[in-house]
């Protein structure tokens, strides 16, 4: 069996080394690929747009492709790959929206009653700041567009509420993103990840995670696409999902098939819990980045096993290790903004399973530094600590020049 993954981060090498483990005799395709799924699988090489991927996939006679980043959901693989007859796990573009347009993704869970905090919307840089005018508490100012996971940044005052505003509507800090905006109520509470699978007809939630989004530690400083992740998390009691399956799940699913937006593939629930409700803030519609890395560890399914009973229509359950997990990821200092790459990594080599490798090529025998997340570093232990104290201890073995990772993952 042949499985093209398109992404090229820590979550592409985690989705190809599970699948792997499971399957040794399939043969793995990554684009773009990065230095770790080379050691697994062949990448692609040179551009290819999103039509010429569903060439190479059709001459090449590709069983299955997974999605990995929303880069490609955005432009319409998915629909590119079904009208050429193949198999893709990931929404197609309408579907996609949801993660890809956060004002359609409001509307979505208004319309189906879906508990989200409080917003309005502003396509004008001048309404905008009135309505700043006589809104003292802090709030959450939002990109339409997902701006690679850096498109939200938290104002607790005004002065931080303007700047933010002048960045991503006058400036353009991330491009068309910014043209329309959220700005929305400010939940004081704790973040939750639920990853899940869609068959077109069932939602089949994952395990708990909790991410860790902002590059500087207790949750401070600019957003990222995620510093680290812990499952499962522990605050995600029995009574909250009972809660984020009532208000939360079941109204989405109701709302998918409405809608239409059916589709075989990955839904993520960004949730916020309160001290007496969950709220969901996003959607994704991909599997998150570095919350595989730290949820794979722990499927004792058969991956490939499950994509598989999603085409055929077959009822899915999951199995998990009754252990937790514990991902760090190790970037380049300067990461989400300015940062130098090329850096010599010295102790990879003798690294224990699991990692993954997120921004690393190999040239002349040695690994270098390509990206702003570079590696992500998992533990596994009975308990969170044991995790922790896991991932941290086979971090300290990595070493390379402007090496930077956050220290509070799992407190």
């Amino acid at each position: 069996m042949k499985i093209l993954i398109l992404g090229s981060g820590g979550r592409e090498h985690a989705i190809g080394k599970k699948l792997l483990e499971d399957n040794q005799s399939i043969h793995l395709y990554f684009y773009p690929g990065n230095g770790g799924t080379s050691l697994i699988g062949k990448n692609i090489e040179n551009h290819h747009t999103v039509l010429e991927l569903g060439f190479f996939a059709k001459k090449n006679t590709i069983d299955i492709t997974i999605v990995g980043s929303e880069i490609f959901l955005l432009e319409g693989v998915v629909d590119i790959f079904n009208n050429f007859g193949l198999k893709i796990i990931g929404p197609h573009y309408l579907a996609a929206k949801l993660e890809g347009n956060r004002i359609f993704a409001k509307s979505f869970m208004k319309k189906y009653g879906i508990r989200t905090p409080k917003y309005d919307i502003f396509y004008c840089y001048e309404k905008a700041i009135n309505f700043l005018k006589k809104y003292t508490n802090s709030i959450a100012i939002k990109t339409n567009g997902i701006a690679a996971g850096k498109g939200v940044i938290l104002a607790h005052n005004q002065n931080d509420a303007r700047k933010a505003l002048k960045n991503i509507m006058i400036k353009k800090k991330f491009g068309k993103s910014g043209n329309q905006i959220i700005i929305e109520e400010f939940l004081q509470g704790k973040e939750a990840s639920i990853i899940s699978l869609f068959n077109g007809k069932d939602i089949i939630p994952f395990l708990s995670a909790k991410d860790y989004k902002k590059i500087e530690e207790n949750e401070k400083g600019l957003n990222t696409g995620g510093m680290g992740t812990i499952v499962p998390n522990p605050y995600m009691t029995n009574s909250v999902w009972i809660d984020f399956k009532k208000n939360i799940l079941e109204p989405t699913l109701k709302g998918l098939i409405i809608e239409k937006l059916t589709f075989f593939g990955f839904l993520y629930f960004g949730l916020m819990i309160t001290h007496n409700k969950v709220y969901l803030l996003e959607y994704n519609t991909r599997i998150g980045d570095p919350e595989a890395q730290t949820l794979f560890p722990l499927m004792k399914s058969n991956f490939l096993n499950i994509i598989q009973s999603s085409f055929q229509h077959k009822s899915i359950s999951i199995d998990w290790e009754k252990l937790c997990s514990c991902c760090v990821v190790l970037s380049s200092k300067g990461y989400p903004e300015k940062y130098e790459s090329g850096k010599i990594i010295t102790g990879l080599n003798s690294l224990k399973e699991p990692f993954y490798i997120a921004g690393a090529k190999k040239e002349q025998e040695k690994w270098i530094t390509s990206s702003g997340r570079v590696l992500n570093i998992v533990g596994i232990g009975k308990t969170l600590q044991e995790a922790r104290k896991e991932a941290y201890d086979k971090a300290k073995k990595i070493q390379f020049e402007n090496l930077y990772f956050r220290k509070d993952i799992g407190l």
